[in-house]
């Protein structure tokens, strides 16, 4: 019975407990045999494992006793950082509730503001829970204070509980029971329409797409379709998680489970897309987007022999993260390569690194970069994200840039530090707010690219690991940047093209060129380098010759020897310059070193 399910999700900020509270509800509800239970059970990736963060969207099933009554808890389970935000906003769509959950010991974090907007924008009922009760430094009291602030809710409303020990774990159950609403009834009561929130790829099997049941039933051997991409499948299987994946009859309305597609073309899944009957579709449910890339980053193999196999392993990721965009690309220093877009920085770094481990590539990552809205003349507006087609000097156009609006969580005694840190990156302070315990919320606005300056980890540095950053992409604004250009021997390389702030653009210049400098080896004459901003030489340094001992085997006689052999020698240095100017040799190492991604 559809009034006895009770569809929810887990929201936090990253290491607040959120899969240790799952695992023990999964005990409880003898969903997970003892003997088969291990840590963060629902996060099924290595990589998840070793960094304690979700990844991956993971929905599975629990069957929960009350007074004799069973009730079907259906927990999706979320990624908590701002890059897939878009994912999480589909999955809080499959649900009636969520669980808020807030560590006692380190309060309200910006991520918890950041995903607790999210449930409030999707009417969603809000039960706060207060996690880790059991550590000895624990600040129930004050962060209780700080949740009924925020919520306006009773004090007795918060749940706590502690996933390691599993107090109050029992309780938290029954108020799941009693707070959140069972689903509403169907607007349609004829044919089927799901919402796909996440899928998986299989070998065997291919795509497997997790959707929650809105209208109508689906069953094995029912043909579907997905309206966005309007591609039509026969349901191979159709199952429930329990975290198993376990085979059904069909799903009925409220239901949350899976379906086993059979597709295996990359780009035809999509988070946010719904699913219906071919031979009688509903209206697709409304709020799909596609998801936008805003980083973009170069990725090659390491030995063009492997470039192949780079392609059929984007294809394979492709599968299982619709987010993932890339295209073909040559680069004359790197050979051919894809040029890929990302949700930020957390999903390029982790798309890397399953590149690295899933699929043993061995690859180069070139420093990220963001797209700009750039309008010329002639009133075409073209999406530039690569330094190389960026407009030189003197090309009269307008250039926009996405900007982003942060939340900022942080003792008081870091206030000067990071108030510093903001205005290196061109930041501003839209408001502060000062909360019970002391700490202050800053809300900011700064450019995106500003952001990707190793925003992050000069954050943690400047407050010693205390500050939290949320942030989502706001808008376009006109931006201040410049084409920042390095020339070698006179020559520009278009490889080593940038595009950066005006602001910083001679000290990136000068430290490009400091890094240049120290990687590239010495030729037979001297080696000018530069770097040059809207046609100005804003940083130059010399490399000097290599310089053979020419005088060497001379001893005794008159000075004018030695001289005369010098002179010499400098005149053919001078020669080999202007005859080989364009030829100076740029070793593969150095062109890695200045290009790579740090």
């Amino acid at each position: 019975m559809a009034t006895l399910i009770r569809n929810f999700s887990i929201i936090a900020h990253i290491d607040h407990g959120k899969s240790t509270l799952a695992d023990r509800m999964l005990e409880l509800t003898k969903t997970v045999e003892a003997r088969k239970m291990k840590d963060q059970m629902l996060d099924s990736m290595e990589l998840e494992r070793e960094r304690g963060i979700t990844i991956k969207m993971q929905p599975v099933r629990m069957r929960y006793e009350r007074g004799g009554v069973e009730y079907e808890l259906n927990l999706i389970d979320t990624p908590g950082h701002i890059d897939f935000s878009y994912e999480v906003s589909r999955a809080l769509k499959a649900v009636e509730g969520v669980l808020l959950l807030v560590d006692a010991t380190q309060g309200i974090q910006a991520q918890t503001l950041t995903t607790l907007q999210m449930a409030k924008d999707q009417g969603l009922t809000i039960i706060p829970v207060l996690t880790k009760i059991d550590v000895p430094h624990a600040r129930v009291v004050d962060v209780s204070g700080d949740v009924v602030t925020l919520l306006g809710c009773a004090p007795e409303d918060i749940v706590c509980v502690s996933g390691k020990t599993g107090e109050g774990v029992p309780e938290l159950l029954s108020v799941i029971c009693d707070r959140i609403p069972p689903p509403a009834p169907s607007e349609h009561t004829q044919g089927f329409r799901g919402l796909v929130f996440d899928f998986q790829y299989s070998n065997h099997r291919g795509v497997i797409v997790f959707f929650r049941v809105f209208d109508g039933q689906v069953k094995k051997g029912d043909m579907l379709r997905f309206i966005a991409s309007e591609r039509t499948f026969t349901a191979l299987e159709v199952g429930i998680v329990t975290p198993e994946q376990k085979a059904v009859e069909m799903l009925t309305a409220g239901e949350i489970g899976y379906i086993v597609t059979g597709i295996k073309e990359p780009g035809v899944t999509r988070v946010g897309d719904t699913l219906t009957l071919e031979r009688s579709p509903l209206p697709a449910l409304p709020g799909y987007t596609e998801a936008r890339p805003v980083v973009w980053a170069s990725v090659f193999p390491e030995n063009q022999d492997d470039f192949t196999m780079l392609r059929q392993a984007l294809d394979r990721l492709k599968l299982s993260d619709s987010s993932l965009s890339y295209e073909e690309e040559s680069s004359g220093v790197l050979g051919r390569g894809f040029r890929c877009g990302f949700l930020g920085m957390l999903h390029l770094e982790i798309v890397t690194e399953r590149l690295r481990r899933e699929f043993d590539m061995e690859i180069i990552i070139t420093a990220p970069s963001i797209a700009y809205e750039v309008t010329f003349p002639n009133g075409s507006v073209e999406s530039i994200y690569a330094a190389s087609r960026f407009p030189e000097h003197g090309e009269k156009v307008s250039v926009r840039e996405p900007w982003i609006l942060g939340q900022i969580f942080m003792p008081p005694e870091y206030m000067g530090g990071v108030l510093t840190l903001l205005y290196e990156h061109e930041a501003s302070v839209l408001d502060t707010e000062v909360f019970r315990d002391g700490r202050n919320l800053l809300t900011i606005e700064m450019p995106l690219r500003e952001l990707m300056r190793n925003f992050f980890d000069k954050l943690k540095n400047v407050s010693s690991g205390y500050a939290s950053l949320s942030y989502e992409v706001a808008e376009v604004r006109p931006a201040d940047v410049v084409r920042l250009d390095i020339l070698v021997a006179e020559e520009l390389v278009p490889a080593f093209s940038r595009v950066v702030g005006a602001r910083r653009a001679e000290f990136d210049g000068r430290a490009m060129i400091d890094k240049l400098y120290d990687t590239m080896p010495r030729q037979q004459f001297v080696l000018k380098l530069q770097a040059k901003v809207r046609g100005k030489i804003i940083a130059s340094r010399s490399l000097s010759a290599l310089r053979k001992d020419v005088t060497g085997y001379l001893y005794g006689g008159d000075i004018t020897r030695k001289m005369k052999l010098l002179e010499k020698q400098k005149e053919g240095k001078k020669k080999a310059l202007e005859r080989g100017r364009g030829n100076v040799h740029i070793p593969q190492e150095v062109f890695m070193k200045m290009v790579k991604s740090d």
